[in-house]
């Protein structure tokens, strides 16, 4: 289990969570061309971090993880917008972790799900985590590629 403490991201980590959602999303083995289509959707701005709540993961005082959760589209749904562990760390519990995190956040912030754009290599995952596919979305990055849906009622 990972030895990390959860934090609220500054605006000084917006560089730092950019280059880890960069090094997370690449763990997959995508190439340059798909890597750089999706740079601009990666790209953790400090407006972001002003409107979404996000929580990094600090292990040894560098982040090694984070998850931002923001508003929904309807009442009381979430959106999980991120969550992304260094590759280093992922198998050590610390994804698990920062998703504990999310849920006790939404439960406090009154939600009453959760909902999640994923990664398709990361379905799995959340299907661990509890959540469940509902569909399928449009990817924003690359143009006809679609991405499982997937929610977790609270």
């Amino acid at each position: 289990m990972s030895t990390a403490f959860l934090r609220v991201a500054k605006i000084e980590d917006a560089e730092t969570l950019t280059a880890l959602a960069l090094r997370s999303k690449a763990y997959w083995g995508y190439d340059a061309d798909f890597m750089a289509a999706c740079a601009a959707e990666l790209t953790i701005t400090p407006e972001r971090i002003r409107n979404e709540h996000i929580t990094v993961a600090v292990s040894e005082d560098t982040i090694t993880g984070m998850v931002a959760l923001a508003r929904g589209d309807e009442d009381r749904v979430l959106e999980l917008e991120d969550m992304f562990v260094d590759p280093a760390h992922i198998g050590t519990g610390l994804g698990s972790l920062l998703m504990a995190h999310a849920e006790m956040r939404a439960k406090k912030k009154g939600a009453c799900r959760v909902e999640v754009d994923a990664d398709p290599h990361a379905q799995g995952f959340y299907e661990r985590c509890g959540y469940r596919l509902i569909g399928r979305s449009p990817s924003a990055s690359i143009p006809g590629r679609s991405l499982p849906r997937l929610a977790l009622d609270l």
